[in-house]
């Protein structure tokens, strides 16, 4: 029963979409230009940096409040917290009132991962932007960070089920990013750089 009401719970809470509410206000619809994502990434790119970390504030915390709640709720359960997280970042990105299609998780992961460990997620933001600097993608920085959290955190708790709950969410946010890489191999990827700079805002004067 627990699990269950934790479940729901947070797959709701990751139903909220900053992203959308900031389209909506400046009659921006970011589902049919750039990525196509409801997310920080394509909120930075079409609408400008401003969105994009309002939207990256919204997203973390939502994730990080739902594991944070789950734990408190529930101390007797070790595991609900990644449980609330993973339901979380599924949320965001299968939110149930924009038809299943919202962002591709990223921030929510790092959210989660926060509430889990904030000594290993400062480790991973700072491996995570090293890269994104280095390489100009933010999809080379987010698969380095779901693909190492798991790992990292199973290793250090001894723990062989947590990570696989935690692969769940991983899993989908590598499906959620397959197209990034033919786009970065063909040289149609929006560059970290040129979305600070506000190339490619749709609403640029």
């Amino acid at each position: 029963m627990a699990y269950g009401i934790v479940i729901l719970a947070a797959y709701l809470m990751g139903c909220s979409n900053m992203a959308y509410y900031i389209a909506k206000l400046k009659k921006a619809d970011i589902q049919a230009a750039g990525s196509g994502n409801l997310g920080a990434s394509n909120a930075t790119v079409l609408l400008g940096w401003r969105a994009g970390v309002l939207t990256a504030v919204h997203d973390i915390g939502k994730a990080l409040l739902a594991v944070l709640a789950a734990q408190w709720l529930f101390p007797e359960k070790p595991l609900i917290g990644a449980v609330a997280g993973v339901a979380c970042v599924l949320g965001h990105i299968f939110p149930f009132w924009l038809k299943f299609k919202g962002g591709k998780g990223f921030a929510s992961y790092i959210g989660m991962t926060i509430a889990l460990n904030w000594k290993l997620a400062l480790v991973v933001l700072a491996l995570v932007l090293i890269v994104t600097v280095i390489t100009d993608y933010i999809v080379v920085g987010t698969m380095t960070t779901v693909v190492s959290v798991p790992v990292a955190l199973g290793i250090l708790t001894h723990s062989v089920i947590l990570p696989l709950i935690l692969l769940v969410a991983t899993g989908v946010i590598i499906y959620k990013h397959r197209e990034n890489f033919p786009r970065i191999l063909n040289g149609t990827e929006i560059g970290l750089r040129s979305a600070i700079r506000g190339d490619n805002k749709i609403n640029k004067q």
